[in-house]
């Protein structure tokens, strides 16, 4: 008897890691495009969410997480888990400017000397399956199927119609690396975008089956031009009417009772360029009105997909093996159509009705301005475009299988370079490889979180590592709690974040000789990637 538990208990054993090998984790990361850091319920909103704040609530909530100011190049450092200049996202394609054109990382597309999250994990023996807004090159070989996905749906370019009436025009569809000609009747993005993700799910002939995968949903909600269904517009009908002054206090007040934001911090005062709300006249007032009920329908049509996707994998029994992040892209989007955004958006604005009563419809062109955004990004300061908190902080968590539960959320400094390095380590594959797919690549500099998961007093970043950041002349170090900052306009501005969130002491007199290292080492940073600073501001919401 004793020989025969010895042998079971060997067998338990050997057989452990087998499992475990076979059981590797599944992942899916969802992307929202220009999401507001509290507009989800679990972040301190008031839009209808329950499927995200779900996720968000069973997981860990991400309060430090940050991002690049703009979407390509954050899906750069997302994909490629190292710097954006790097990964050849040194800035935007669609603005790069005449002294950047021709520099190394200014290619304006993913370059081939980076591999893909898709490629690594693809190696590993992973499916790989993309839905969404890809918005990291247009040529074919550009493609998401091109760079590691093995069943892929994409929006090549970073803006559509969420109609999609603009197929063919502006926007760019590829499916397995083939332009389409048309999209499907009754087409939504984030409907379509959801269900093409759930039909690749389902697909598992052969060994498939056994296979892990990796899916990427990536969404152009909340992203303009405002567009949405009706009915999810009628949901909100005169939620906003008292005004973004009044959302950013709820929202804050809430953010407080949630541990999201300590009680003794202050807020950055909020830059309004078009004024006050009580200066806007009734007219004004209520069109601004209309456009955040669009902009809410829209999270919430999101949320509704998400949702569809959280249940497909829970029919499958796909869902107590699936580890899920979920993040924004930046801060949210001040820009507004009529304004400040008239240059860059004249050549939609022309042709679209934007009376009252047609918001929100496939003819339409709406932004919602930086009354909404500012209370979006509360208590940081600015908006996407940004390297200041509120362009780089960003809504996240990661949720899911061995993923623990933890109530208060982790404020400590994270970045979307990590996703790639943590997804390798949690998939069991090799972090620091620099040979993929048959070709040399570059290292990945991201940090993995696994220890961190496992253990919460784990640090992912030192006291001493340091962290820069660029972006339209925007710049930015950060290394422990403190951050300089130059939102673009030349001047350093040092802040203590874990005391100051909402970046609003300068501490850059008072602390010249931290002021001056940080400088320092930023400009060690800009070297070391290959920073061209651009001739002329192209992008300033």
């Amino acid at each position: 008897m004793k020989r025969l538990a010895s042998l079971l208990l060997a067998l338990v054993v050997v057989a452990a890691p087998v499992q475990a090998k076979e059981r590797r984790p599944n992942f899916l990361v969802i992307v929202a495009d220009d999401l507001g850091y509290s507009d989800l319920g679990a972040f301190g909103g008031e839009i209808r969410t329950p499927n995200l704040d779900r996720l968000a609530l069973a997981g860990i909530r991400l309060a430090g997480f940050h991002t690049a100011p703009t979407c390509s190049p954050t899906r750069s450092m997302l994909m490629s888990g190292t710097d954006n200049h790097l990964a050849g996202l040194g800035t935007m394609a669609e603005l790069i400017r005449p002294n950047q054109k021709g520099q190394p990382g200014y290619e304006g597309y993913l370059r081939r000397d980076v591999a893909t999250l898709a490629e690594r994990l693809s190696d590993g023996g992973y499916r790989t399956l993309f839905s969404g807004k890809w918005h990291l090159g247009l040529t074919p070989e550009q493609d998401p199927h091109a760079r590691g996905f093995q069943r892929s749906f994409a929006l090549l370019q970073g803006g559509h119609n969420h109609f999609g009436t603009d197929v063919g025009t502006t926007a760019t569809y590829t499916e397995q690396g083939k332009a389409l000609t048309k999209l499907p009747a009754g087409f939504y993005s984030s409907d379509y975008f959801a269900s093409r993700l759930i039909a690749f799910l389902g697909e598992r002939p052969g060994k498939r089956a056994s296979q892990p995968f990796f899916a990427y949903l990536a969404f152009t909600a909340p992203h303009w031009p405002l567009q949405a269904h009706a009915d999810d517009i009628a949901r909100y009908k005169g939620r906003y009417d008292a005004g973004f002054e009044v959302l950013r206090q709820q929202r804050l007040a809430r953010q407080r009772e949630l541990g999201i934001l300590s009680a003794d911090a202050a807020p950055h005062t909020p830059r309004n360029r078009d004024g006050s709300w009580d200066s806007l006249t009734a007219e004004q007032q209520r069109t601004a009105a209309r456009n955040m009920e669009i902009y809410a329908a829209m999270v919430d049509r999101l949320d509704q997909n998400v949702g569809r996707v959280v249940e497909a994998l829970r029919a499958s029994g796909e869902l107590d093996n699936t580890v899920i992040i979920f993040l924004a892209d930046n801060g949210a989007e001040a820009l507004d159509a009529e304004t400040t955004g008239a240059e860059m958006l004249g050549r939609y604005l022309k042709d679209a009705d934007n009376s009252f009563a047609n918001r929100g419809t496939a003819s339409s062109y709406v932004t919602y301005g930086a009354g909404w955004a500012q209370a979006a990004t509360a208590p940081s300061w600015l908006t996407k475009g940004y390297q200041s908190e509120g362009g780089t902080r960003t809504v996240a968590f990661i949720s899911g299988a061995g993923i623990p539960r933890r109530a208060s959320a982790e404020r400590q400094f994270l970045s979307v370079a990590d996703i790639a390095p943590t997804l390798v380590e949690l998939g069991g594959g090799n972090v620091r490889a620099t040979e993929v797919g048959g070709r040399a690549v570059r290292p990945v500099t991201g940090r993995s979180w696994a220890s961190w998961l496992r253990d919460p007093a784990a640090r992912v970043y030192g006291a001493e590592d340091g962290v820069g950041g660029e972006l339209f002349g925007s710049r930015a170090w950060r290394q422990g709690d403190w951050k300089l900052t130059d939102i673009g306009d030349g001047v350093w501005r040092l802040f203590n974040l874990a005391s100051d969130p909402g970046e609003t002491r300068d501490l850059s007199l008072a602390e010249p000789a931290r002021r001056d290292a940080f400088a320092a080492a930023w400009d060690r940073y800009a070297r070391d990637v290959g920073v061209v600073a651009p001739d002329a501001i192209p992008y300033r919401p």
